[in-house]
């Protein structure tokens, strides 16, 4: 298990939903703007997924994956352990090619930015606490046709099946997926029933249970907020990062734990 105050000095920065990709350069400058400042004095950096708009493999071609990849290797060369966990957008990081692929990439995300890619949901001790992460998609349960989608495509068969195809075949199937899935979430909106895009509070209780923790840091549902609860008799808290975007109002932030305690950066307005 990671174990992150072993240290006085360790310091933990969280976040997710970047959504990078050439379709938004202002967006992607404003994160590594900001990654930048923030991330020097951490010892951890944990992205808990959803870093791209979409992710079709890690010969991904695009200037915005590019960037990230060379400063997230330079954070690690400088000794800040990057912990990277997959999202709904982003599902085949770091996932291996099979051999019999028309191409495979010279090396894979892991290994060109030196992060260690984390299992969604997993736990780690923090400050003498169980802390579990997740992307948040997963806790998600009231959309149940989402639910099936994301088993089918976290599958081995079809993500081997996905990535013999051609890089172009690719790029314009994820295009089209995402079309429909923006159609999707705007009917919901139209029709005044977002609930299925925000976390089942029964799943999250159930996650809390099985990691045997109190305290959540998730992303995903583009709701930012630190609520509180009692669990089971005692106090639990789910912390939401925000996603980002360089508009107006401009949103993105960061969730900072360290000795002295745990405090927010930068925009968490919503979406």
């Amino acid at each position: 298990m990671i174990e992150i105050g072993r240290s006085a000095r360790d310091c933990a920065l969280f976040c997710s939903d970047m959504h990078l990709g050439d379709h938004d350069p202002a967006t992607a400058a404003l994160f590594l703007e900001r990654l930048a400042v923030h991330a020097r004095e951490a010892t951890h950096l944990f992205l808990l997924g959803d870093l791209f708009e979409a992710w079709v493999g890690d010969d991904q071609p695009d200037e915005a994956a590019a960037a990230l990849v060379e400063r997230l290797a330079r954070l690690s060369a400088a000794g800040t352990r990057v912990l990277v966990m997959r999202g709904n957008r982003d599902f085949l990081l770091d996932v291996p090619f099979p051999p019999d692929a028309a191409r495979r990439p010279d090396a894979s995300f892991g290994a060109r930015t030196g992060a260690t890619l984390l299992e969604d949901p997993c736990t780690l001790r923090m400050f003498g606490a169980a802390v579990l992460l997740a992307h948040g998609d997963a806790l998600c349960t009231d959309d149940q046709p989402y639910q099936r989608a994301r088993a089918e495509v976290r599958s081995a068969r079809w993500q081997a099946g996905f990535l013999r195809r051609p890089l172009a075949e690719r790029l314009r199937i994820a295009h089209e997926l995402r079309a429909e899935s923006r159609r999707s979430q705007a009917a919901r909106t139209m029709m005044g029933d977002a609930d299925p895009g925000d976390v089942n509070p029964h799943a999250v209780d159930a996650a809390l249970r099985a990691a045997g923790a109190h305290t959540m840091i998730h992303g995903h549902t583009h709701r930012p907020a630190c609520h509180r609860w009692q669990l089971d008799g005692a106090p639990a808290c789910r912390w939401v990062l925000p996603d980002w975007h360089a508009g107006d109002p401009c949103r993105g932030g960061f969730l900072r734990v360290d000795a002295a305690g745990w405090s927010r950066i930068g925009s968490w307005e919503s979406a």
